[in-house]
């Protein structure tokens, strides 16, 4: 199946390179270019788009906002001539990261890995049920498919969720169920008074916390946590605090 692609950069000639490396890579497909962030945000409220092409340093709205801003996440290449962003990029769970001028084995190595998990992500959709995707009637549990097996779970007994690739580890205090889904799937579903992202690993249950030091949560059954970079804003406004 091919991927619909969407190209946003400010550079005419970053666009003329990537549409070059695309024409011998049969499995992209190109259904938009644009030259602003801004107008890639009109593009994805209109067309289906399975990757992204996206530069960082644009006018207006610079790449990693943009990507902030996206509720249902394509997958995104990053192409961008400064390194310095690759590891904020990465914590946003990018497919990989460009760093211009690249060659066309470079590129094509960046596109296989996003056909893989696009692929696994098509997959993964095909098999969960309506009921897999959304919590059953009582919001007090929800079922996770593990091992073949529709499991019914209480909400408050998660201490956390991590994820592990194209697969989550929902943790209770010491054992957990694996399940086919990402984290950002399961993070729609839970509720925010009780539940807070704190890396772009992990899903905790503020009830589990024991303490915070620096940049790692020690949980009360003795496991530690990190906190990203990205959210580490959380432990200053207070949001880990239940309420």
């Amino acid at each position: 199946m091919n991927m619909r692609c969407l190209i946003v950069d400010d550079e005419p000639l970053a666009h003329e390179v990537i549409l070059a490396y695309m024409a011998d890579i049969p499995f992209l497909e190109i259904v938009g270019q644009c030259y602003l962030a801004t107008e890639a945000l009109t593009v994805l409220n209109n067309q289906s788009i399975d990757l992204i092409f996206l530069d960082i340093r644009m006018p207006k709205l610079n790449g990693l906002d943009f990507i902030r801003t996206l509720q249902q996440r394509p997958l995104v290449i990053v192409t961008s001539a400064h390194e310095g962003h690759a590891l904020e990029s990465f914590e946003l769970e990018v497919c990989d990261y460009l760093l211009k001028p690249f060659r066309f084995d470079r590129f094509l190595k960046a596109a296989n890995r996003a056909q893989t998990q696009f692929n696994l992500r098509k997959q993964n959709t095909n098999t969960l049920s309506h009921d897999e995707v959304k919590p059953i009637s009582d919001p007090a549990h929800i079922y996770i498919k593990s091992d073949k097996k529709l499991v019914k779970v209480l909400v408050d007994e998660i201490c956390y969720f991590e994820s592990l690739g194209n697969y989550v580890k929902v943790w209770n205090d010491q054992n957990f169920l694996l399940t086919p889904r990402t984290l950002s799937s399961f993070e729609e579903l839970l509720p925010a008074d009780s539940f807070i992202r704190i890396h772009k690993s992990f899903i905790l249950n503020k009830k589990f916390v024991h303490y915070i030091e620096g940049n790692t949560i020690h949980l009360k059954n003795g496991k530690e946590l990190p906190v990203g970079k990205n959210y580490r804003q959380l432990l200053l406004n207070g949001s880990l605090l239940i309420s």
